[in-house]
């Protein structure tokens, strides 16, 4: 495939910036942003209809607020710790730092260049936000009782003096910077100062009373009421400047595992103790008044790393605007309706058809409830005996937490490996364990040092004389909310060699085993690194010998450098390589003499692209796995995460199509440049969009199915 163009003038700038630390690698902190970057473009791009754009604007802004939380937190750690030595990219957190700040602050201001204009389209479409004075007399009046009735009595303003320190600021909540003079006070003398929070438990944008022979859907921002109503919070004295600002902490879990005595208590104290997380950030509306300012920074003791915002802080709200509008369907993606699996269509026992065959199942194109109910069906099947599952991050009202507290009340042995330690989804997990502990179920919270990212269920069933194992593994979380917008595939099977695996699974988190001799799994952190350099170099010999030798790898990141070594080696040796790797890739691709084999792209569209998979050609023997893990060192030393072969042919079939998607697509791919630049794919072929082409998954399948 050609690549649309050759970088432009500006670009050559950057690129040159990029490259001043001269490295094998790519740093993963600045691919990442190129990640973001990719987001970006597609809120940008015209031929994505209006509300989806909004919706990849508000995405833009929450990556960053974790990533800012995060990573950008953890490396101003190092800095104040004094550390300073080079990451195997060549970067030290100062000068990382400073790359870092640079691109996110460029990002900034093309986001809210992005918000204008999608503003202004939207306000064509007959959305418009609008202020206070541009209201008419009934609109006012009806805004005016909404503030008194439902704002007011919720907003606490917060003096700033000697008798009243600064209050806590709450980690990315806006807020509103107000200096006051007091009435009948001299001018000159030095202002007062206060702070109001925006309520976070009210909605952002408040609906407007239409107006007359009017069709337009009129919002106004909450903080725009607040602000034009200041002075109902403030009497006796007059404020002479208003603006918002929003803080951003470190938000990162640093927790004494060895020494808790109970992980979810300790983790609970940690999540109170993230409240008062170092300043990272600091969101200032463009024109906040220097009191105010300098206020903020005294306080928070902050002078770099000041964003001023020339539009709303934290337009995260878009996201909520975007699914609560009602009509407007023009310009919004066709709804996709997810297909029930048409192996399960018209089935009543689960078990008598998995005995048969194994299921693979890929969302969101077919539909998760067979996941669902494949729980469900074990739940409450009388033969039964015991369900086992590890859950990282579910929805607010999970079926399958439903499912399991019933198996548990039933009788069954239900055991459930909760990670608590999921990232910001902690509260939420640690309310499930509770209600599943008081269901019966016995429920773990994995291994001391180690998330359990694995995402696999074993369902125990007695049949005839004999005990069954069933299995479901997946590449994504149990989540049937994110499994509507992620594209995952999953694994149903029966198969003994699987079964008798993901039992000593099992044993190993929750008991004392000694590491298992697996027969089809690869585990980390024990073993998967070592059995994917196994695979990538059996790769290399079949080349060297002049067999087919090609690996296709389907992942969200790739940061390990010692996976991205083994994978130039390969390339080195003949090894046909492609890589689909949606954000981080800290391999330089198409560099002579080490990567000219490889290629990498990227493939950012309307669903998240979350699945896992793993093709090795093996001298035309294909071996093809599902994993939950992506290669970064976390997933393959931190985490316990899971690697399972495809073992039906027709599945492997499957598995070799839905790659060929992602390497056919000619409209949402970007293909990495040795430069570390994205460019679009384009070629002259026929566009090809792989997520709209999976849509049509069903028809394919059918056709494989049939006799």
């Amino acid at each position: 495939m050609s690549i649309a163009r050759e970088p432009a003038a500006k670009e050559v700038k950057e690129l040159k910036e990029m490259n001043e630390v001269s490295s094998m690698y790519l740093n993963r902190d600045l691919s990442w942003i190129e990640f973001n970057r990719r987001v970006l473009q597609e809120a940008q791009d015209p031929s994505t209809p209006l509300l989806e754009r909004v919706k990849f604007l508000s995405i833009v802004s929450s990556n960053l607020d974790e990533f800012m939380s995060v990573r950008v937190a953890g490396l101003l750690d190092q800095m104040k710790a004094g550390y300073n030595k080079k990451d195997f990219t060549g970067y030290t957190p100062a000068g990382l730092i400073k790359r870092i700040m640079k691109r996110i602050a460029k990002m900034v201001s093309e986001q809210y260049k992005t918000y204008r204009e999608i503003n202004r389209q939207l306000t064509k479409e007959g959305i418009v936000f609008t202020e206070y004075e541009e209201l008419n007399a009934s609109q006012k009046k009806a805004m005016d009782a909404y503030y008194h009735d439902i704002i007011f009595p919720v907003l606490t303003p917060m003096a700033v003096d000697q008798s009243r320190p600064f209050p806590l600021v709450h980690n990315q909540s806006v807020y509103l910077a107000v200096v006051l003079v007091r009435d009948g006070d001299d001018p000159d003398d030095e202002p007062y100062f206060a702070i109001v929070q925006v309520p976070s438990n009210l909605s952002r944008y408040i609906p407007v009373p239409t107006r007359p022979n009017s069709k337009k859907q009129e919002f106004i921002l909450l903080e725009e009421l607040i602000e034009h109503h200041i002075q109902s919070l403030f009497s006796g004295y007059t404020p002479i400047a208003v603006h918002g600002f929003r803080l951003t902490r470190n938000a990162d879990l640093t927790l004494n595992e060895e020494g808790a005595e109970d992980l979810l208590e300790e983790i609970e104290k940690e999540l109170r103790r993230r409240r008062w997380g170092s300043p990272v950030r600091l969101e200032v509306q463009e024109g906040m008044h220097p009191y105010a300012l300098a206020q903020l920074q005294d306080e928070f003791e902050i002078t770099e790393y000041i964003f001023e915002i020339d539009g709303p802080l934290d337009i995260t709200y878009f996201m909520k605007l975007a699914g609560s509008l009602n009509g407007f369907d023009n310009l919004r993606y066709p709804r996709l309706v997810s297909k029930y699996p048409v192996e399960f269509e018209d089935i009543s026992d689960y078990f008598s058809l998995l005995k048969q065959k194994d299921v693979l199942v890929h969302h969101p194109y077919e539909s998760f409830d067979a996941v669902t109910d494949f729980i469900v069906h074990a739940a409450y099947d009388p033969q039964v005996l015991a369900i086992k599952m590890t859950l990282y991050r579910v929805s607010g009202n999970s079926p399958i937490i439903q499912a399991l507290a019933r198996a548990a009340e039933s009788g069954k042995q239900v055991t459930v490996v909760v990670e608590l330690k999921a990232r910001f989804d902690e509260e939420r997990n640690i309310a499930w364990a509770r209600k599943l502990e008081k269901s019966g179920c016995h429920v773990v919270y994995g291994l001391v040092g180690l998330k359990t990212h694995a995402k696999i269920t074993l369902v125990v069933r007695q049949e005839e004389n004999t005990l069954r194992r069933y299995v479901h593994v997946g590449t994504g979380n149990y989540n049937d909310s994110t499994a509507r917008l992620y594209t995952d595939v999953g694994l149903f099977t029966s198969n003994g060699v699987i079964g008798e695996d993901a039992s000593a699974l099992f044993n190993e988190i929750t008991g004392y085993s000694a590491p298992h001799n697996w027969q089809s799994f690869a585990v980390a952190p024990t073993d998967l690194r070592i059995k994917l350099f196994e695979l990538i170099e059996r790769e290399a010999e079949h080349a060297r010998a002049g067999r087919p030798a090609h690996i296709i790898a389907k992942m969200n990141s790739l940061s390990n450098q010692e996976m991205v070594d083994a994978l130039y080696a390969a390339s080195q040796a003949g090894v046909k390589i492609d890589l689909i790797i949606r954000g981080v890739c800290c391999l330089r691709p198409g560099v002579p003499g080490l990567s000219e084999n490889i290629t990498v792209r990227s493939i950012v569209d309307r669903f998240l692209e979350h699945s896992r998979i793993y093709y090795f050609e093996n001298g035309g023997q294909v071996d093809i796995y599902l994993s939950s893990a992506d290669w970064m060192t976390r997933n393959l030393t931190r985490r316990i995460e899971l690697m399972c072969p495809v073992l039906d042919g027709q599945l492997k079939k499957m598995m070799i199509q839905i790659l060929s998607l992602s390497l056919n697509d000619n409209v949402k791919a970007r293909e990495l440049m040795p430069n570390g630049m994205y460019a679009r794919v384009k070629n002259e072929l026929t566009p090809y969009r792989s997520q709209f082409e999976a849509m049509k998954i069903m028809s394919w399948k059918k056709l494989q199915l049939e006799p």
